[in-house]
C-alpha cells in the first residue's frame, strides 16, 4: 500500500499497477483531466504537476514544492508526498494568483499546455523570492509549447511572483506537514496482478532486496526507465524504488572529496558541484529541464550507461569514482572503468551504485566543459566535452579529457591527453592534440550530427578551452548550442 495527499485528501492505494504513471492515475483513475498528455517522454511539459515533500530534520520539517513530469513518474514515487494539479489551485471560487496572471497577461491561447505552464509558475512562486527573468526562463524551459509567444508568459511570471499574497497552501502548511509526517515511513510495496514495486527505506534493506531479486529494475527519478513503459510499452514486472532512502540522497563535502548519494536529484547536486567547478554547474543548468532535474539523479544518469549522458564525461575527466554495493560487500571503482560497451556496465547481479565520489578542485587545476545541442534547453547533446588540465609553469602536467557522443560509451581521449602531457600550453601543442583526437574516436552519424561534424566539433571545443584558459580576459561561454 502507498499513501499520499492528493491536494488535501489522504489517498491509500493498495492495488494500483506499479507501472501506472501519475499522469494516467490522474486522468483515468481520479478523472482530473487538467493535467494533459502530450509527448509521454518528459519533453513538452503539458503534464507538469507539483509535488510537496517534507525536508529538514525531524521535528523541524517544512514543505518543499517542486515541478515534475507526471508522464514519467510512477505512482509508487508519490508515497509520503503531496500531489498538486492545476485543479487544486482554484480556491473558494477564486483563481490562484498564477492563474489570474496568465489571464491578465493574455498568456494562453488554445489552452492545452497552459495547465503545465501554470504549475511551473506555481512552483517558481513557491521557491523564488521575486525571481528575475533568468530564473523564470529556467522554470519554464521544460514547457515547450508557447502558442501565445513567450513574452506574455514571462509577464505573467513577473506579475505572479512579485510580492505574492499568501495562498491556501501557505495557510494549511502546518496541517499538511502533520498529515505527511503521519504516513508510515516503513518499507512498503505496491502490487497488482503480476507486477510489484518495492519501496525500501535504507541502503541495507535495498541491498538485501536486490540480492534476493537481482532481476528487479531499480529507479529513483525514473525519468529514463519510465520511457520503457510510455514509449516502448514494455511491462516492468518487478521494480525497486530508491526515492525513500535518505542515505542515497545526501551530499557530503569532505576535505578532498564530494560524496554524492546515487539517488540525489540533480537539482540537489547543483550547489556543491557548481561551487567546485562552475562549468559543471553551467552544464547542469542545461541538463534536460527543471522538471527532469527535480527528479532525475546523478546515479541514474551514470547507471543507464547512455553514450550521450551529460554528467559522465565531466565526472570521468575529474577522476570520479563509484562506491558500488552488493549485499554486504562494497567496492570502489573508477568511473571510466564502469562502462564496457553500449548500455553495458561492470555491475554484477544485485549490485548497485551507492555513491559518486568526486575529487574537489585543486590549485592550478583548469576545468572546462561544453555541451553542443540543437536547442539551448531541454535537449540531448550531440557532443559533450570535458577538459581537466593541471597547469604548472606554462606546461601541462596532467591531462584528463573525456567526451560523450563520440563513441558507444563516454570515455577518455587517451591520444589527445598524451599529446598534451609535458608540453608547453600553447597553440602548437593544442593543434597536435586536435590531430590526435582523430585517432581516439570514430564517431557515428545520426539525426543529431554527422561523423564529420562530431569530430570537427570535438577538436574545436579543445581549441575553445585553450583560448579561454590562455586568454583569461576573453569573455567565455561555458556551454554552447549548435
Amino acid at each position: 500500500m502507498i499513501q499520499f495527499l492528493l491536494n488535501h485528501e489522504l489517498r491509500s492505494e493498495r492495488t494500483l499497477d506499479p507501472n501506472l504513471t501519475v499522469l494516467r492515475y490522474l486522468r483515468e483513475h481520479r478523472h482530473k483531466t487538467g493535467t494533459k498528455e502530450g509527448c509521454a517522454s518528459g519533453d513538452c511539459g503539458a503534464c507538469t504537476v507539483v509535488i510537496g515533500e517534507l525536508v529538514g530534520e525531524q521535528g523541524r520539517e517544512r514543505l518543499r514544492y517542486r515541478s515534475l513530469n507526471a508522464c514519467l513518474t510512477f505512482v509508487a514515487a508519490l508515497h509520503g508526498k503531496q500531489l498538486l494539479t492545476v485543479e487544486d489551485l482554484r480556491h473558494d471560487g477564486q483563481l490562484h494568483a498564477v492563474q489570474q496572471a496568465m489571464v491578465d497577461q493574455h498568456a494562453s491561447q488554445c489552452g492545452f499546455c497552459t495547465p503545465g505552464v501554470v504549475m511551473s509558475l506555481f512552483a517558481l512562486q513557491k521557491n523564488a523570492d521575486n525571481p528575475d527573468r533568468e530564473q523564470a526562463c529556467a522554470a519554464l524551459a521544460g514547457n515547450l509549447c508557447r502558442c501565445t509567444g513567450y513574452r506574455p508568459i514571462l509577464a505573467a511570471a513577473e506579475q505572479a511572483c512579485s510580492a505574492p499574497e499568501p495562498d491556501q497552501f501557505d495557510a494549511a502548511e502546518a496541517e499538511i506537514v502533520a498529515a505527511l509526517k503521519a504516513i508510515a515511513r516503513d518499507g512498503t510495496e505496491l502490487a497488482a496482478g503480476d507486477k510489484r514495486c518495492l519501496l525500501p527505506v535504507s541502503v541495507a534493506e535495498l541491498a538485501a532486496l536486490y540480492a534476493a531479486h537481482p532481476e528487479a529494475r531499480l529507479f529513483a527519478g525514473g525519468t529514463d526507465l519510465a520511457l520503457e513503459v510510455t514509449q516502448q510499452h514494455r511491462p516492468l514486472p518487478l521494480t525497486i524504488h530508491l526515492g525513500r532512502i535518505e542515505e542515497l540522497k545526501r551530499v557530503a563535502i569532505g576535505a578532498d572529496t564530494l560524496e554524492i548519494g546515487a539517488a540525489t536529484p540533480l537539482t540537489d547536486c547543483y550547489a556543491a558541484l557548481a561551487a567546485e567547478y562552475p562549468d559543471f554547474g553551467a552544464l547542469l543548468a542545461r541538463f534536460a529541464s527543471l522538471q527532469i532535474r527535480n527528479q532525475g539523479t546523478l546515479g541514474g544518469n551514470i547507471g543507464n550507461a547512455s553514450p550521450i549522458g551529460d554528467a559522465p564525461p565531466l565526472l570521468i575527466a575529474l577522476g570520479a569514482r563509484l562506491l558500488l554495493r552488493q549485499g554486504e560487500a562494497s567496492r570502489t571503482l573508477a568511473l571510466e572503468d564502469f562502462f564496457l560497451d553500449y548500455k553495458v556496465t561492470v555491475l554484477q547481479p544485485g549490485e548497485f551504485i551507492e555513491k559518486i565520489l568526486v575529487p574537489r578542485a585543486r590549485p592550478g587545476q583548469a576545468f572546462r566543459a561544453y555541451k553542443l545541442s540543437k536547442r539551448l534547453d531541454d535537449d540531448i547533446s550531440a557532443v559533450c566535452a570535458a577538459f581537466n588540465l593541471q597547469l604548472e609553469d606554462g606546461r601541462v602536467r596532467e591531462a584528463r579529457i573525456a567526451f560523450g557522443g563520440m563513441a558507444a560509451i563516454p570515455r577518455r581521449a587517451a591520444a589527445c591527453e598524451l599529446a598534451l602531457l609535458g608540453q608547453p600550453f600553447d597553440a602548437a601543442a593544442i593543434e597536435r592534440a586536435c590531430a590526435a583526437l582523430a585517432g581516439d574516436f570514430d564517431p557515428l552519424s545520426d539525426f543529431r550530427a554527422s561523423r564529420e561534424y562530431r569530430l570537427l566539433a570535438a577538436q574545436n571545443l579543445l581549441r575553445k578551452a585553450f583560448l579561454e584558459l590562455h586568454t583569461p580576459a576573453l569573455p567565455t561561454r561555458v556551454t554552447d548550442h549548435v
